[in-house]
């Protein structure tokens, strides 16, 4: 049996030490350098492959078409994708991954507990160009056209606003559908995600001189603070899991005359999540009334939909992940988003876009690792989409 280890390991430890850190404050798609620094890695990389249609676009996104064995031209495109950016949530400078065993015996890579590992989701990357050396080293496997994605800042939501579609149907003519490599450990499938809505709250004081504010300030920094601190508690990240929505403040920041406060509101079902968002208007009035001279303003907007629905008027996408799973020996079960991906946007603009385990654990933290095993068995079931499309 093929050694998967070898095509994507030292492909992953050579792509975590790449600072790829999104930057959500910064309104540049791509947010950050070293996302450029990634992408033009991984074309060269794809060319050295034999990938002649490797290209970078203007807004970061790496492409490349693996062509049709012949006589398979008028096969469906599918694709897979996987993001370079990584989250700010915990720094992801100067990462050391470590090899080890765990208490399980199995073997893993983590952090060295002082940076995130980077796995979400330069783990999909190498499991999607280890499956890429595999079929263009094996042309006995016969298989449609295949097109490899790489985009940026996922983490923030600014790359898919510049999903460059009409560049993949010149490519392509079209995908049929595509798969994500961004989910947690083995078989965890991810057909749904949250309905995500992002509002900026705006609040302006009313100043005056300190030493005479009796009965006269309204300090724009407190009205931030006591609307933050309407936002139910039991309806929270930490608080909640399964299908159970939520309020998050993100950030905030202001002064005496002008303060902001960034609030993400998440739901599986959109109704309920609209319904948060009018909340917040109740929220505004209340701080208002708080204080006197004051005024609150609430602005938000859809980040994105639940894929669930048009995901279920595809079932031959999912149809055959269930068939290359049974050959790879893997026990799929269905797992909701707690948040999105770039396959919620994909499948907004037409192209169902499921999410595949990459076999991490705890992202976005300083414990974060990931399994090998379950590394190369995604790598493995990639070979198997393929080769099962093509039949």
């Amino acid at each position: 049996m093929e050694n998967f280890s070898e095509l994507i390991i030292p492909r992953f430890l050579r792509y975590v030490r790449i600072c790829t850190t999104s930057d959500r404050r910064n309104a540049e798609t791509p947010s950050s350098e070293g996302q450029w620094e990634l992408a033009r890695l991984l074309a060269e990389e794809l060319k050295v492959l034999g990938i002649v249609d490797a290209e970078i676009t203007d807004h970061c996104y790496v492409l490349a078409k693996i062509p049709a064995s012949p006589g398979f031209q008028d096969k469906p495109t599918i694709g897979f994708m996987a993001h370079l950016d990584t989250s700010q949530d915990a720094s992801g400078i100067n990462i050391k991954p470590i090899t080890e065993k765990n208490d399980a015996g199995d073997t893993i890579i983590r952090s060295d507990g002082t940076t995130l590992l980077g796995a979400d989701d330069k783990a999909g990357i190498a499991e999607i160009i280890g499956a890429a050396e595999y079929l263009l080293s094996h042309p006995e496997i016969n298989h449609g056209p295949v097109l490899i994605i790489f985009s940026p800042d996922e983490e923030t939501g600014k790359g898919l606003p510049f999903f460059p579609m009409d560049r993949i149907k010149a490519l392509t003519g079209g995908l049929s559908a595509c798969y994500t490599l961004d989910g947690g450990p083995l078989g965890e499938l991810e057909t749904e995600c949250f309905n995500a809505i992002e509002a900026k709250v705006s609040f302006t004081g009313r100043v005056i001189h300190l030493g005479t504010a009796r009965g006269k300030l309204a300090n724009a920094c407190l009205m931030a603070a006591a609307f933050a601190v309407m936002l139910p508690r039991t309806e929270s990240p930490e608080a909640t899991d399964g299908y159970y929505g939520y309020y998050c403040p993100t950030e905030i920041s202001g002064n005496l005359q002008q303060a902001e406060l960034e609030v993400f509101i998440r739901d599986f079902d959109l109704g309920r999540v609209k319904e948060r968002a009018a909340v917040l208007e109740t929220f505004a009035r209340a701080v208002e009334t708080q204080f006197p001279g004051g005024k609150v303003q609430v602005e938000w907007k859809i980040q994105y939909l639940n894929m669930k629905e048009k995901i279920d008027s595809h079932p031959e996408v999912l149809a055959k992940l269930e068939e290359a799973a049974r050959r790879t020996g893997v026990e799929f079960y269905l797992k909701p988003i707690r948040g999105g991906t770039d396959g919620s946007r994909l499948t907004e603009l037409g192209i169902p876009t499921p999410n595949i385990f990459i076999g991490g654990r705890d992202f976005h933290s300083l414990s974060e690792w990931v399994s090998v095993s379950d590394m190369e068995t995604a790598c493995r079931l990639v070979v198997e989409l393929v080769r099962v499309w093509g039949a």
